[in-house]
């Protein structure tokens, strides 16, 4: 894929003149998808597939095209000139961007970790057999992501990396479920099979019946998957440069210095040893930003067009300024003493359907999901039905935060509408004295 993606940079060098100036990204992979149910493989398929994103500029003038790539070097070319031609038309017709902010940099990076990992029928054993006589439904997606970007400047970044994603519920025969989730670089057995006996022990107490709850505060402990679903919506604009500067960012009042976090909390934009490429799409090198030290606000995501209207300094974040690699460190407490510490409360393994009931003042509500269970005394009592919580990121991982885990899970996106994304987050799971639970 590298050579291919060269290739057409050559050509484009050569079919693109001064004072004319293009970028050009690629993206493209080769992945396996295995979707089972029972334990069982019911759909398998394998994609290869590559994509070019071109945008032409003069003038302060900007215009862009995607185009579907074979992989021919040929075709592709003439796919190339036919995508230049319609954006040289284009371009006088549109205004000058004010927003335009070229990186004419000379940068060059060029990162690839491909890990072997088990081809399919290793993978489909191992899962088939582990899980026999489980009810396990679920899709794991493996293979090699690759992304690229070059311009007319001389900047061209070449990122490679093989990863897995497998995301799997463990279900009741009375509907109930047990979800959970085991991704990485590196497939090893031994770690999946513990993932599997968690959730199968789990999957037992789903027989004993529901404790009823009224509305009200409780004690709780939220693992990295719950944990993930709220850092997910405090990305929402949270850390942007654009949100921040519009005061329309759910962390304006850590921003504007009127409220702080916990001590204990500490997230960062951990781009070196991640999936996420070291390059924006826009063509700018991207480092590791601290986004919150120790409860404090730290750095923003800025991106050329933040960096342009708000006289800021572009750091490489990409477009909508979300963070793609998300990492939150590690508390100091040991997860065999989860149940233990929680004592008496609430043990919230998903939450879902979050949304903000409060957005300046960061407040967010939600659901919980699948594996919920009340504690007492250190041990597992009953499933406690889906409830919906109201509460304030200030709250969560601020005044009421009591300790993280020292072991953290590394959760890489799901999603593959369109394509693998290479986005993730490295969290430990979040002891809190007090969440609110409205109905």
């Amino acid at each position: 894929m590298s050579e291919h993606f060269e290739a057409l940079v050559q050509w484009l060098g050569q079919a693109v003149a001064a004072p004319q100036h293009f970028t050009f990204g690629y993206n493209a992979e080769t992945s396996d998808f295995i979707r089972f149910n029972h334990a069982k493989v019911r759909q398998a398929g394998h994609v290869e597939q590559a994509s070019g994103f071109l945008k032409l500029m003069d003038d302060g003038r900007q215009a862009d095209l995607q185009l579907t790539l074979c992989g021919d070097v040929d075709v592709d070319q003439q796919r190339l000139a036919e995508a230049l031609d319609s954006l040289r038309e284009t371009l006088p017709l549109l205004p000058a961007d004010p927003y335009l902010q070229l990186n004419t940099s000379v940068w060059r990076s060029h990162h690839v970790h491909t890990p072997e990992l088990p081809d399919a029928e290793a993978i489909v054993a191992q899962i088939s057999g582990s899980a026999a006589g489980l009810d396990l439904v679920g899709i794991y997606a493996a293979g090699t992501i690759s992304r690229g970007f070059a311009s007319s400047h001389g900047a061209f970044g070449w990122h490679q990396a093989n990863s897995f994603n497998l995301d799997w519920s463990l279900f009741h025969g009375n509907g109930q479920a047990v979800k959970s989730n085991y991704a990485g670089q590196v497939w090893q057995d031994e770690q999946f099979v513990q993932r599997l006996r968690k959730a199968s022990a789990q999957l037992a107490f789903l027989e004993r019946p529901a404790k009823v709850l009224p509305p009200g505060e409780y004690r709780a402990y939220l693992a990295p998957a719950a944990l993930d679903e709220i850092v997910g919506m405090l990305s929402w604009g949270g850390f942007s440069a654009q949100s921040i500067a519009s005061k329309s960012s759910p962390l304006q009042r850590l921003y504007g210095g009127e409220a702080q976090l916990s001590p204990l909390t500490h997230m960062s934009e951990q781009v070196s040893g991640s999936l996420s490429p070291a390059f924006s799409e826009e063509g700018y090198p991207r480092k590791d930003l601290a986004l919150v030290e120790g409860g404090q606000a730290g750095e923003r995501l800025i991106d050329s067009r933040s960096a342009a209207e708000y006289g800021l300094v572009n750091n490489g974040a990409g477009w909508g300024e979300a963070p793609s690699a998300l990492a939150m460190a590690a508390g100091d407490l040991a997860e065999s003493d989860i149940l233990r510490q929680l004592g008496t409360g609430l043990y919230i393994s998903n939450l879902w359907y979050l949304n903000y009931s409060d957005l300046p003042a960061g407040r967010m509500t939600g659901l919980t999901r699948f594996a919920t269970f009340w504690v007492e005394d250190g041990q597992i009592q009953a499933p406690v039905n889906t409830m919906r919580f109201d509460d304030s990121v200030y709250s969560l991982l601020g005044s009421q935060l009591e300790a993280l885990t020292a072991e953290r899970e590394m959760i890489l996106s799901t999603s593959t509408y369109g394509e693998r994304q290479t986005s993730s987050s490295h969290l430990p799971g979040a002891l809190v004295r007090k969440l609110t639970l409205t109905l």
